[in-house]
């Protein structure tokens, strides 16, 4: 519930006029918190600006999230064989590379322009379940965009403040800007 609670008033603070429509899901969903990415090649458009796309192998967990409606037309159903990346107060939960259950380590890092040195943003983007479960863990390859704000659509620049759960040394970590220095 402390997460949560850190996470609401962190898009208090942060948010844009056209920031997160908050909504609150029931059922299956993957949680990135402690993922890493690869970008794949490709664009994504989010609130008409083009980012670079990366793919998370995020967790499938099952109870209460966190969405934006806003990048999922208000609705927190699901194309069948996909899930919603969602935010969740869960503090345990199956992380690589074993995909054994394992206590969240929330940390903080500064991102930098070199390869691997950014973040990305996969809450509230579209996930393909995998059909093969790991150490008993479902799991999915969530798409989302490449040093994009999940506070505002707008473009995360080297030297941010980036929270996260992903370990040290993963590339291009999930999670989100804590300080202001872009618009």
């Amino acid at each position: 519930m402390k997460l949560i609670f850190v996470a609401l008033m962190l898009l208090a603070t942060t948010a844009s006029a056209a920031g997160p429509n908050l909504m609150i899901c029931r059922g299956e969903y993957a949680l990135c918190a402690a993922s890493s990415t690869k970008p794949t090649g490709k664009t994504i458009t989010v609130a008409g600006t083009e980012f670079k796309e990366g793919v998370a192998v995020c967790p499938v967990l099952n109870g209460k999230s966190i969405a934006d409606g806003n990048l999922m037309n208000n609705s927190c159903k699901s194309p069948k064989g996909k899930v919603w990346s969602l935010f969740s107060a869960e503090t345990s939960y199956p992380q690589a590379p074993t995909w054994a259950v394992t206590t969240a380590v929330i940390r903080t890092f500064t991102s930098t322009a070199a390869p691997g040195g950014g973040m990305s943003n996969m809450w509230s983007f579209p996930c393909v379940k995998r059909k093969e479960k790991v150490n008993g863990a479902k799991l999915a390859d969530c798409f989302g965009p490449m040093n994009e704000s999940p506070w505002n659509a707008t473009a995360v620049p080297a030297g941010t403040t980036i929270g996260t759960a992903s370990p040290v040394g993963a590339n291009d970590p999930v999670g989100g800007p804590f300080n202001k220095t872009f618009p």
